[in-house]
């Protein structure tokens, strides 16, 4: 079994979890894990599973705005948040617009803050719904991981993340 996993990550915490993830799906097949800004690159239908996740923004996934929003609250003098490297490019909104209709098995997460979901919005819904709506099958129900309101992941969700990994890639078995 082939997975790939697409992420798009402000601070580094939606890259981590990918990376537990991707640590569980290695368990059962081979894993290729890539940001959204690579993603253009690759072949979604040479893969057994498709895994897509990213940061909840206002409700949902992220957006230009949300973006640029997040780049400038890590530029402000008090700031302790790391900006990942392409934060402030293409988000998964906009790589699910762009990719080609195709069959295939696939699975969405996001990240979210530890708050009620009707507060906070998941992104993985709407990634979830926009992954059926080009073709493929949702193996599992879009999951959220959390982060505090510092944006550091709550303990054990990598280890949640890499569990959940290992769930998905065996249901492809």
């Amino acid at each position: 079994m082939r997975a790939l996993i697409v992420f798009e990550s402000m601070y580094g915490c939606t890259h981590d979890i990918a990376d537990a993830i991707a640590r569980g799906v290695g368990l059962v097949g081979d894993v290729t894990t890539v940001p959204v800004s690579h993603a253009i690159d690759e072949d979604t239908s040479v893969y057994d599973l498709v895994i897509v996740g990213g940061p909840t923004h206002v409700h949902g996934m992220s957006r230009e705005s949300t973006r640029r929003g997040a780049v400038e609250a890590a530029d402000q003098p008090d700031s302790e948040l790391t900006v990942e490297p392409d934060a402030a490019g293409a988000g998964i909104r906009d790589w699910l617009w762009e990719l080609s209709r195709r069959e295939g098995s696939a699975a969405a997460f996001d990240t979210r803050v530890d708050k009620p979901a009707i507060l906070t919005g998941r992104a993985s819904k709407g990634i979830a719904k926009r992954l059926t709506s080009l073709g493929f099958t949702l193996v599992a129900e879009p999951e959220s991981f959390l982060v505090d309101t510092h944006t550091r992941l709550i303990q054990g969700e990598e280890a949640r993340a890499e569990q959940w990994g290992q769930r998905v890639a065996a249901r492809l078995q």
